[in-house]
C-alpha cells in the first residue's frame, strides 16, 4: 500500500501509484482502456499543454484566474513543453471518443506541478481546465499539432526531396534512355525529363498542401461543450490564439464556426486526404525506381541504387532498393490510416466528434512517416543513384519503338510491320527501316535520332 496514494474524483477514490503525477481520472483511463500500446504522440500532448498555458493566461488576463495560480500553470506548462515528464501521458489512443481522458491526464499533470510550485492547491478542472472543454480542447489541439507538424516536420522534408529531384533531372538531362508505357518499350525520354515529372508531382503535393495549412489555423477553442461558449469569456477565444500564435509563430484564429469545428472533422480529413495523394506519388516513384535498378542481369538495369546492407540471409552478394521497398511500406501505412481517418470524421454525431483521439494519431502519424521517407528517399535513393549507361545505350539502339518518328511518312501499318520485324530478328530499327523503305541511311539517321525524338514535334 506504500506504493500508492488515494486520490478522488466525481465517482469517488482511486488508487494512484505514489510517484504519478497524474491524478484519479488518468488512473481510470489507465483500468479502462488496456486495449493497445499506442499512446498519443508527445507532439499532440505538447499542442494540448500549449492550450493550457495558453488559456491560464488569458484567464488571468480577463480577471477570471488569479495570476499566482496562472504563472505556476504556465510555468508547469513550460516544463512540460521543454520535454520533461514524458512519462506522465500513458493514455491509450483508444478511449473514449472525445479524448476526455488525455484531456484530464493533461490537466491532473500540470495541476499537481503547478500544485508544488505555487505551494497551494491548483485544481486541474477548476483552474487547469478553466473555460475549456475536452470538446474543444482535442480538436483545437488536432489543428495546432498537424499544423506545426507539417510546418516543421513535412514542408521542409518535400523541400529538401524537390530539390535533390531537381538537381539530379538537371544532372541527367541529357542521357536518353528508353520510354516505357505499360511497362512495355515506348519512344525515348531522357532521365532529366522523368525526374522533372517526379519533381512537379512533389512540388504539387507541396502547393496542395500548403493551400490547406490556413484551415488548420482556425480554432474551436472558445467552443466550450457544445459549441456556444458556455463557461467562456466572450474574449477568451481571441485571447487564447494570440498567445498560441506567439507561443509557436503561427497565425491561429478563433474558428468561424465552433459547432462545425467539434461535431465534425473534415479539415482533418481534407489534410489526411492530401497526405494519401503524397503517398500515391511517392510510391510511385519508390515503384520506378525499383523498376529501375531491376537486375542487375536479368532486369532493366538503368540504375544502380547505392547499395546499403546485404539483401538476402542466404544468397551471397544480393543487394536490395531497401529504402524504395520502405518508402513504399509507408505509403501503404498512410493509406490506412486515411481510411480510419475518414471513417472516424463520420463518426460527428450531433455536437461532437467522437473518433477524435484516433484522428491525432493517425494524421501525425502519416505526416512524420512521409517527412522521414522523404527525407530518406532525397538523401539515400536520388541523389546516389548511378546511371547504367552501357545497359541504357543497348536498350536504346534495339528499340523497334523509334520507328513511330516515321508514322508520318510511311503510314502506321508500314510501320508496325517493321518494328514487328526488327523485334523479330532482334536487329536494330534503322536497318530494317533502310530494307523496307525508300528513305536513305541519312534521313534514317536523322529522322531516328533518339535525341531529336524527346524533343516532340513532327
Amino acid at each position: 500500500m506504500n506504493e500508492f496514494r488515494t486520490e478522488h474524483d466525481s465517482m469517488g477514490e482511486v488508487q494512484v501509484p505514489k510517484t504519478a503525477l497524474y491524478g484519479a481520472q488518468t488512473q481510470r483511463a489507465l483500468d479502462n482502456f488496456a486495449i493497445s500500446s499506442l499512446t498519443l504522440p508527445p507532439r499532440f500532448i505538447h499542442a494540448v499543454v500549449h492550450i493550457k498555458k495558453a488559456a491560464a493566461l488569458a484567464n488571468q488576463q480577463l480577471g477570471l484566474l488569479d495570476a499566482d495560480l496562472a504563472w505556476a500553470i504556465a510555468a508547469a506548462c513550460d516544463s512540460i513543453l521543454a520535454g520533461h515528464y514524458v512519462d506522465q501521458f500513458p493514455v491509450d489512443v483508444f478511449q473514449t471518443g472525445s479524448g476526455t481522458s488525455t484531456n484530464m491526464n493533461v490537466n491532473e499533470v500540470i495541476a499537481h506541478i503547478a500544485s508544488d510550485l505555487a505551494g497551494q492547491k491548483v485544481h486541474a478542472n477548476d483552474h487547469v481546465n478553466m473555460s475549456q472543454s475536452s470538446n474543444d480542447v482535442i480538436p483545437s489541439a488536432i489543428h495546432i499539432s498537424a499544423a506545426l507538424a507539417l510546418k516543421q516536420q513535412l514542408f521542409p522534408a518535400l523541400e529538401e526531396l524537390h530539390t535533390s529531384l531537381l538537381g539530379k533531372a538537371e544532372a541527367l538531362n541529357e542521357v536518353i534512355k528508353t520510354g516505357r508505357t505499360h511497362l512495355m518499350d515506348a519512344m525515348p525520354i531522357t532521365f532529366g525529363q522523368e525526374l522533372s515529372g517526379w519533381a512537379s508531382q512533389i512540388e504539387g503535393n507541396y502547393v496542395r498542401l500548403q493551400m490547406l495549412h490556413p484551415s488548420l489555423l482556425r480554432l474551436a477553442q472558445g467552443g466550450t461543450a457544445v459549441g456556444t461558449g458556455v463557461n467562456a469569456h466572450a474574449d477568451f477565444a481571441a485571447r487564447v490564439a494570440e498567445h498560441l500564435a506567439e507561443a509557436t509563430g503561427l497565425l491561429f484564429t478563433p474558428g468561424d464556426n465552433y459547432f462545425a469545428l467539434m461535431s465534425a472533422q473534415d479539415t482533418a480529413v481534407a489534410t489526411s486526404g492530401q497526405l494519401r495523394t503524397l503517398a500515391v506519388s511517392l510510391m510511385k516513384i519508390a515503384n520506378d525506381l525499383r523498376w529501375m535498378n531491376s537486375g542487375p542481369l536479368a532486369g532493366l538495369a538503368e540504375i544502380s541504387l547505392k547499395p546499403l546492407q546485404p539483401g538476402s540471409s542466404i544468397m551471397p552478394g544480393k543487394v536490395n532498393p531497401v529504402i524504395p521497398e520502405a518508402v513504399c511500406m509507408v505509403c501503404a501505412q498512410v493509406m490506412g490510416n486515411d481510411a480510419s481517418i475518414a471513417i472516424a470524421g463520420q463518426s460527428g454525431n450531433f455536437q461532437l466528434n467522437v473518433m477524435l483521439p484516433l484522428v491525432a494519431y493517425n494524421l501525425l502519424q502519416s505526416i512524420e512517416l512521409l517527412s522521414n521517407a522523404c527525407n530518406e528517399l532525397a538523401d539515400k535513393t536520388i541523389a546516389t543513384f548511378i546511371v547504367n549507361h552501357a545497359s541504357v545505350e543497348k536498350a536504346l539502339a534495339q528499340n523497334p519503338i523509334l520507328v513511330t518518328a516515321l508514322n508520318p511518312l510511311i503510314g502506321y501499318e508500314k510501320a508496325a510491320a517493321i518494328a514487328k520485324q526488327a523485334y523479330r530478328e532482334e536487329r536494330a530499327i534503322i536497318d530494317v527501316a533502310q530494307e523496307q523503305t525508300d528513305l536513305s541511311r541519312g534521313q534514317l539517321e536523322e529522322l531516328l535520332n533518339p535525341e531529336k525524338l524527346t524533343r516532340g514535334g513532327i
